[in-house]
């Protein structure tokens, strides 16, 4: 295993909470503004804010154990799976590239967040119990 492979994961890993971090911190912070984006991009209008609070409190745990690198399979698949429907629910905003070039950033965070399910094994700078990848 490259020496640097472990750094690049932690550096991926911290890259995609510090996103994660700010759409959570949105739904504890702003709840109206979350509302509209569920309401906007995932079609469920009229969730209150207590529902935004709940949700927030649930990813904000979801997001320290993804950035202390614990239950790995569970959390980085939990991520991949949570921007990846976030990523496809804004597909009509793919169809005019150029008046929503700021979308596209959520592709190469979905290719983060892919790269790190799939090399979660090497992911080794972490508060996870397995200290080094198993090696075949």
């Amino acid at each position: 295993m490259p020496k640097q492979l472990p750094i690049a994961l932690l550096l991926l890993r911290l890259g995609v909470f510090i996103v994660f971090l700010f759409w959570t911190l949105d739904k504890l912070v702003q709840p109206e503004h979350a509302a509209k984006v569920f309401g906007a991009f995932y079609g469920l209008d009229g969730l209150g804010e207590t529902a935004f609070y709940l949700i927030g409190a649930a990813q904000l745990v979801l997001i320290l154990a993804f950035l202390a690198g614990i239950f790995k399979t569970w959390t980085y698949g939990a991520i991949l799976v949570f921007h990846g429907v976030s990523t496809l629910s804004a597909f009509g905003k793919y169809i005019q590239p150029f008046d929503n070039l700021l979308f596209f950033a959520a592709w190469p965070m979905l290719a983060a967040c892919a790269a790190l399910f799939l090399l979660r094994e090497y992911d080794t700078l972490t508060l996870s119990r397995q200290s080094a990848p198993v090696t075949a």
